[in-house]
């Protein structure tokens, strides 16, 4: 079992307003997400998180990278 960490690339003015199955850290416009529950995961497994993003003026859609197993 192992657990996962996810970025989330914002494009710039964007904030996350919320965020859910995840606690967020940001260094500049990278959002680092690593699991609040469901954390360890069996091969094969699967879970999710979700946000909700503040546009500020940007329409263009945040970048969601690669789950990594950590």
């Amino acid at each position: 079992m192992g657990t996962w960490t996810e970025t989330v690339t914002l494009p710039a003015r964007q904030t996350v307003s919320a965020l859910w199955n995840g606690t967020p850290t940001r260094s500049g416009n990278v959002m680092t997400v690593r699991p609040s529950r469901n954390g360890t995961l069996a091969a094969g497994g699967s879970t999710g998180f979700g946000f909700t993003v503040a546009k500020n003026g940007s329409d263009a859609a945040p970048t969601v990278g690669a789950c990594t197993p950590s």
